[in-house]
């Protein structure tokens, strides 16, 4: 503990936990609930000041890397208004319409295409919910299926670059950008396979339709006129592994690319709807954003009184071997990821963790993976579940109304995470193979 401190790291741990699990009790929103928690040890400690809130928060800020947030989220909704969307979303029928419940899968599949450009779960959450929610329940699917799966193929676009997570992760915790994108791919398709299988077996159960074999001829069409729209994930890694551009450069460069198809290419969008996408954006990264810098005065807080260095001396102790630190991780994660957003649960818990997995051999691109993988679930889980809860308001019925689906659902994308932490040479094939020297 800091020589200078009143508070211990106990004593400052509990007020600074149980003052953040208060208000979220209380209903306070996550990024207000981390600032206003950490203003009682700001104000009974006398060698601190309120004013570290602010100071922290800048320099949280200050960081050219957390430009790409913006930016990818303005992608996200430049797809959505600029025809993009549909034009994916029209090859996914031809490829998998006609297997067992035809558009759920197609939900799933537009999810990994949606997730290789956007790169945003939530973004994801509320332009498949108006897609597909109620045109599933018109077709004679269930309604709490029809949002849990909308909600949990969502997740996808945190996993399969490039990726919001994968971008703040490399910012605090110093990891490549380019290793963790191309890490994410084998685990992000592993888990597009498991929700696609999972539909099957709902479908074969539940007797849900499927549309007809497309032609060739149909399905080639629908590629073609998507091509444009899929060359974008291979310009933004491609662009980063060739070292042209750095992650936050390569989300500008989507941002014009988005813009330029919809604007030029396709001809969907107008100017008043460029402007409708850029104000919608500038919501949510406020938002997101601003959650970032009240975590970034909450790890602060914890750095000050060492409770981190006090909670790993603990565990240590306990000799877990490199599986068992690798289920530890993702335990953590998956615990954390259900009360706060994702990107305070990097700047919190993944800072503290990181010196665990380097003493255990975790190599830290799987160290991310695992973690982000973990933090995908607390997208679908109460009570935070964000995704499940955008799915929940565009079917506008209540969260509980399709736990039970969503539960099931991750089940096979938990298998997966089980999976690459038994296995943790497993994400860092695709790096090994394509770009060695980014794990090094």
């Amino acid at each position: 503990m800091n020589s200078a401190a009143v508070l211990t790291s106990g004593s400052a741990a509990w007020v600074l936990f149980g003052t953040f699990f208060l208000l979220l009790v209380l209903r306070v929103p996550v990024a207000f609930a981390l600032g206003l928690a950490s203003l009682p040890v700001l104000i009974i400690e006398p060698r601190l000041s309120p004013m570290v809130i602010f100071n922290e928060m800048f320099k949280s800020y200050n960081s050219f890397i957390l430009l790409s947030v913006p930016f990818f989220l303005l992608t996200a909704n430049l797809m959505n208004v600029g025809g993009i969307t549909d034009r994916l979303m029209r090859m996914s029928r031809a490829l998998v319409g006609h297997f067992p419940g035809g558009l759920a899968q197609i939900n799933v599949l537009l999810s990994v295409f949606f997730a290789g450009i956007s790169g945003s779960s939530t973004a994801d959450a509320a332009s498949q919910g108006k897609l597909f929610i109620e045109a599933q329940v018109k077709e004679g699917y269930d309604l709490s299926f029809s949002i849990a799966i909308t909600a949990v193929s969502a997740v996808l676009a945190v996993i399969i670059p490039p990726s919001i997570l994968m971008v703040v992760w490399g910012g605090v915790i110093s990891t490549s950008i380019g290793a963790m994108y191309l890490a994410g791919v084998l685990p992000g398709l592993l888990i597009g396979l498991a929700q696609m299988a999972t539909v099957h077996a709902y479908a074969k159960r539940r007797n849900y339709p499927v549309y007809p074999r497309s032609t060739f001829k149909e399905i080639v069409k629908s590629t073609l006129t998507s091509i444009p729209a899929l060359l974008t994930p291979l310009i933004i890694v491609g662009g980063i592994l060739a070292g042209w551009f750095t992650a936050t450069e390569s989300a500008a460069i989507a941002v014009l690319y988005a813009a330029g198809l919809s604007l030029f290419y396709y001809r969907e969008m107008n100017l008043k709807q460029l402007y409708q996408a850029i104000v919608e954006t500038g919501k949510l990264s406020g938002v997101a954003l601003f959650c970032v810098g009240t975590a970034s005065v909450f790890g602060w807080l914890l750095a000050y009184y060492q409770i981190p260095k006090a909670v790993l001396a603990g565990v240590q102790g306990w000799d877990l071997g490199l599986m068992g630190t690798g289920f530890l991780i993702a335990a953590a994660f998956l615990v954390v990821g259900c009360f706060l957003d994702a990107i305070p649960a990097i700047i919190i818990v993944g800072t503290t963790l990181q010196p665990l997995a380097a003493a255990a051999g975790l190599h830290p691109v799987s160290f991310a993976i695992i973690g982000i993988v973990a933090l995908a679930f607390g997208l679908v889980t109460p009570p935070y579940g964000m995704c499940l809860m955008i799915s929940c308001a565009v079917a506008k019925v209540p969260l509980k109304y399709a736990i039970k689906d969503t539960m099931i659902m991750l089940v096979p994308m938990l298998l997966v995470l089980v999976l690459i932490i038994v296995f943790p040479e497993l994400p860092l094939l695709l790096p090994r193979w394509v770009s060695p020297d980014l794990l090094k």
